[in-house]
Order: structure tokens, then sequence, then C-alpha cells
């Protein structure tokens, strides 16, 4: 319990970072500075900050809010799979960027399987809220098995028609240069909303999707937040951090 405690504890903590970081840089639709360093630095402090005076203050977040936000953020991946289907997916095209051992290359295929473990770690948090749930040995299973099923079916499209509007050329894609050389490292999402070609409504579907993950991200940090405050608290209880 130990080691999978503080093993635990520290993926809440890159969670937390990863999240937070972010966040800026969805919000520099607005003003380009905040997706770029140090203001997305700067940015994501103060995010981390502010969430947690929040939570040491104790002001009472609204379950309905975040329930809203999330419920916004699914049918935004559901309508981007659904459009892009339609305008941009080419399955040939996909099977002709994939070269194993090339493109990707083994040291790439074996970094992005940790990269997937800490993304899909909002997976878990289901459990956070566990004594907030009225009925839990009904509802926490069924939440945990209808958010594995949507994220199954979502990431599965999703990617590939994020490669398709913005394939490998040369060995490199768009969606993992950084921002000074034109890629979309930093805003994934916001990457493939620029590049789905949306006519009169591209504008307003990129300020929407830069609003939309800025907020995502930011209750994304704070479950993190409450997650690992309760999580150590609990160590504190048995002995494995100070009282």
């Amino acid at each position: 319990s130990f080691f999978a405690a503080w093993g635990q504890m520290l993926t809440y903590i890159i969670t937390i970072a990863i999240s937070a970081f972010f966040v800026p840089h969805y919000l520099g639709v607005f003003w380009d500075p905040l997706g770029e360093s140090p203001a997305d630095i700067v940015g994501g402090i103060l995010v981390v900050v502010v969430l947690g005076l929040v939570n040491v203050v104790g002001v009472r977040e609204s379950a309905g809010v975040n329930i809203g936000f999330a419920v916004a953020d699914f049918l935004t991946q559901v309508g981007l799979v659904a459009v892009g289907i339609f305008l941009v997916l080419d399955p040939n095209l996909l099977l002709e960027q994939i070269d194993f051992g090339t493109t990707p290359t083994f040291g790439d295929f074996l970094i992005a399987i940790p990269v997937a473990m800490v993304a899909y770690t909002g997976i878990e948090t289901v459990s956070n809220m566990a004594e907030e749930a009225r009925d839990v040995g009904r509802t926490i299973p069924r939440g945990i098995g209808l958010v594995v099923g949507a994220v199954a079916v979502i990431y599965s499209f999703l990617p590939a028609i994020a490669l398709s509007a913005m394939p490998v050329v040369d060995g490199e894609t768009a969606l993992a240069l950084p921002k000074e050389k034109g890629g979309y490292a930093d805003d994934p999402i916001l990457g493939v909303v620029e590049n789905m070609e949306l006519g009169a409504l591209q504008g307003a579907a990129e300020i929407y999707v830069g609003i939309l993950a800025a907020t995502i991200l930011f209750i994304a940090t704070n479950a993190g937040l409450i997650g690992v405050s309760r999580l150590t608290y609990s160590m504190g209880q048995h002995r494995q951090l100070p009282e």
C-alpha cells in the first residue's frame, strides 16, 4: 500500500501539471502569447495556486456545472468525429503513414505508451467522488464502464481523423510539431478544428473549442487536486505520511 499510494500520488501530480500547463495554450485563441513560454508556465502555476486556495477555503463547487461542461466536451468530440468522418477521414492515407520501426520508431512507440497511460488516468478519478454517490455499488461501476466505452470509441476515431487532416510527411506530422514550427503539439484538438476546413464556421468553432478545452482542463486540474488531497489525508491516517 505504501508504494501504491506514493505511485498514485505521483500520477496525480503529473496529471495536475499537464492539465494546468495546457489551459493557457487553448486560451491562446484570444491572445497568442498565452501559448508560448513563459506565459504558459506562469498561467499553469496560477491555475494550480487558484484551485489550491479555492479548495483550502472550501468554496463548494457545483457538480452540475462540472457535469454540464463534461457533457458539452463529450458531445463536441462526438461532433468532431462525425464531421471529420465526412470531411477528412482517409483510411488509405492512414495505412500509408505507418511504417513500424520508422514511422513511428520503436523508441517513439515506447514513449507513447506511458504518455497514453497518463492521459487515461482520468477514468479512475470517478472514484474520487464515490463518497458523494447515492448508490455507490451501482453508480460507480456503471459510471466507470460507460466512461471506458465512450473513451474507447472517441479515441479510436479522433486520432484517425487528426492524422487524416495532418498526415505524416517525411517522418513528421503537424500534430507533433511545436507552435513555432507551425504545429499543434500544445493544442492538438484545436489543430484538428483548424485543419477541417469548416468554412464560415471556422472562426467560431476555433473559439468554442479553445474555451471548452481550457475549461475541461481546469476541471481536470481540480479533480486531480481533490484526488491527491484525499489520498494524502488517507496516507497520513495510516502512517505513510506525517499525520
